[in-house]
Parts: structure tokens; sequence; C-alpha cells
């Protein structure tokens, strides 16, 4: 891996260049049918929809993709797979389960080979081979098939789970048992570290991370409301250095800043709202295969939908720069940084990820509950006020605050 991937005090520009000349070191032995992203032959259209290629999986995917957690009502449901959507992402966890039971109450009524599901399994606290392969077992139980199309790990963070032969051995049983055909991750945190473990390793064929116009990586000369926009993330650079590999890569969170809850009407170009526009700036990202967002109502799938197969407009760019200005020191961009640095130990990064759910999205019992879970001594509770967090953060978050509010906001 390289050097600045495994010291993240590092110069974010020195790491963006390490990283881009580790990928170009692999690109000559890749098929240039691999690589190519050029022209029109990077995603094929079907009616209304544009479908890419999964990498090696093979599978022809919508380039919006539907989450899980939750799903929309059964006729929204029904809708939104008829309009072309025919790849599902969902967890054992999601909805206590009920979202793979929709699902598997979706391959009765259309038939199993319509759609393509990705689901997963957490590897965490004191999992063990036989408790992943009874939840994945649980998982198909609910889902009413016989095998899980992309099988993933849940939100890996730490890059060792991804080869510890907990893991291993459990998708290598799963896998003779016919269980899955291809496997993958999530990523929430971590991501130098993790998308480059599982890339290098050969062992993972489909990675999910999250990319949105915060990930914005070279500045635009007709804007500049603040400096090197928020840095250099390196998501762009990992997303390109998997596609070498062939491995396909699935954005979430791409709404994540704002989300369904604020007004952000001010950002509106013409007929384009941000958040179709934050969708056509992740999918102008051709190493990509697709954004996976959550439609929960009419509006929602209408919105979403549109965007698809529409280049983003100089006028929707400008005003999508803008909103990232403005809003900058309210994102985290779950790199760890902060949690790396807390002398306290503190889980900075995943209470900020909760507090997205809360504020962005609206899953305020959910992000209540995941709060909960947590060690007193992880909590904002056992914050010092020390600063480190504040001091550490690349991107200018008053991390101190965030985290003091994620308290108030999931204690209440």
């Amino acid at each position: 891996m390289p050097e600045a991937a495994k010291n993240s005090t590092y110069g974010r520009r020195r790491f963006v260049r390490n990283l881009a000349a580790g990928a170009a070191a692999v690109v000559a032995g890749i098929p240039q049918s691999v690589l190519k992203s050029s022209g029109e032959d990077y995603h094929v259209k079907k009616r209304e929809m544009y479908f890419r290629r999964l990498g090696r999986t093979g599978f022809l995917i919508s380039e919006i993709s539907l989450g899980g957690s939750p799903l929309p009502d059964w006729s929204l449901f029904r809708q939104i797979i008829d309009r072309g959507v025919n790849y599902i992402d969902t967890s054992h966890t999601y909805n206590n389960g009920n979202s793979e039971r929709q699902i598997g109450r979706l391959f009765k009524e259309i038939g199993r080979d319509k759609v393509y599901v990705c689901t997963k399994f957490h590897a965490e606290g004191r999992y063990t081979e036989k408790s992943i392969i009874e939840s994945v077992e649980g998982s198909l139980r609910r889902l009413g098939t016989d095998v899980i199309d992309v099988l993933s790990i849940h939100g890996a963070e730490n890059e060792a789970d991804l080869t510890d032969q907990r893991v291993l051995g459990a998708f290598e049983k799963l896998k003779a048992a016919g269980k899955y055909k291809f496997r993958g991750l999530s990523c929430h945190s971590n991501h130098p570290r993790v998308i480059q473990t599982a890339v290098e390793s050969g062992l993972y064929d489909v990675v999910q991370l999250g990319y949105n116009v915060f990930d914005i990586q070279e500045a635009e000369t007709d804007v500049k409301t603040y400096e090197d926009y928020l840095g250099q993330s390196g998501i762009k650079d990992l997303i390109a250095f998997a596609k070498t590999k062939d491995v396909g890569v699935v954005a979430m969170k791409t709404l994540k800043v704002g989300g369904r809850r604020q007004d952000l009407a001010k950002y509106k170009t013409g007929t384009t709202s941000i958040f179709q526009a934050m969708l056509k700036w992740a999918l102008e990202n051709k190493n990509l295969t697709a954004v996976v967002t959550e439609m929960l109502n009419y509006d929602q799938m209408r919105e979403d939908l549109a965007a698809v197969g529409i280049p983003l407009s100089a006028a929707e760019r400008r005003s999508l720069f803008l909103c990232v200005a403005e809003h900058t020191k309210d994102y985290c961009h779950m790199c760890g940084t902060c949690q790396k640095n807390c002398p306290s130990r503190i889980r900075t990064t995943d209470i900020l990820r909760y507090l997205a759910y809360a504020e962005s999205y609206g899953k305020t019992a959910s992000a209540k509950a995941m709060y909960a879970r947590l060690a007193p001594d992880q909590t904002a509770f056992s914050c010092r006020d020390c600063g480190a967090c504040r001091r550490q953060c690349p991107y200018g978050v008053d991390v101190r605050k965030r985290i003091a509010d994620a308290h108030r906001i999931l204690c209440g």
C-alpha cells in the first residue's frame, strides 16, 4: 500500500499522487476492454434506464440502484423496479430483517432472475465463522432464495477483517455450498486502507463506499469560494484503482449532505434540484458502476430516476459547488482521522455518522439505537474537550461541537 495511506499525517496531495502512481503502475496488465471509460461504451440504455457492468461479476446493473434501509412501501417498490432499477442493496439488520423479506416477496412475484441483490453480514465484536454462516443462512431464508448475488461484509473499517480466517472461512464454506455468487464489502471509514486491501487481495469482487460531491478532487476556476475544495479525499483515486482490477464499485451516501430533510431549494438550477445534480456529478465518474439511493416516496423516485443519462450542465455544476462551499463545515468525510487522534478513544467517526442519519435522513430512532449501543466511554460523555479532534480534522469540521450536538440529539 502507498506510504501515504499508512500515515494520515502525510499531505493530502502527496497521498493522491502516490495512489495515482500506484494505480497507473498496474494499468499495463489489464485488458483494454476493462479500462475503457471514454465514449458511450461504458453504459448501455434499455428503455429509460442506463446500465453499467459491475466489474468482473458481469452483472449489468442500473446506474441508479435501490438502498434497502428502508425500502419504500410495496406499490412504490414495484414502480421503481418496473422503471428499470434492477439492483437492491440490503442487510440482515435493515428494518429488523423486513427489508430482506420484502425483497423475497418481490422475487416470488416477478422471478428471481429480474433483480440482483446484495445483502450483508457483520464482522465485528465476538463474531465467529459459525455466526457469520448462521447470519447468511437467515438472510437466505428471509429472501426466499437459494443464492445471494453479492454477499458483503457490512461496514468494514479494519483492513485486517478482510483477511481474517473467520471471515474467509465463512466465505469459503458458503461458496462451496453455492450460497452466493460474488463477495464484497461496504466501507464507512478508513477507506484508503480498507478499499486498497480489498482490491489488492483479489478476494473481493465489489466494493461499496461513500462518494459524493464533497469528494471533489480539483478546484474549478469559476468558483473560488473556499480553498482546495476541502482538500483531496482520495476517494476518486480509490475508485479508479478498483477499476484497474475490474472490481465493481457502488457508491452510497451520494445525497448525504443535506439529505432529504434540509431545504436546499436555493441551489436549484432551472428544473434540476440539487439532489439531481449530486447524482449527475457522481455518475460522471465512468469508473463507478452505480449509485445506491433510497427512494421512499413518489417525488423522490421521480427526482432520482430523472437524473439518469443526463449530463451535468455548467450552471448546475456552479450551483453544486456553491452548495458544497456553504455546507463544508457540516460534513464529515468519514476519514477516521479524528477518531484515531482522540486521546479518550471516543468513537467520533461513528457518532458523526449516526448524527447524519438523524439530521439528513430522518432516521432518528435508528440513530438513537446505534448511539445507545456504544459503551459510555466511547460517547461524547467522555470527551475531555482537549480539541485534538478539531485540530486534526483535515476538512475543518468542528468535531467537538458536532459530537456534542449528537449527544444532545441522540440522547433526547
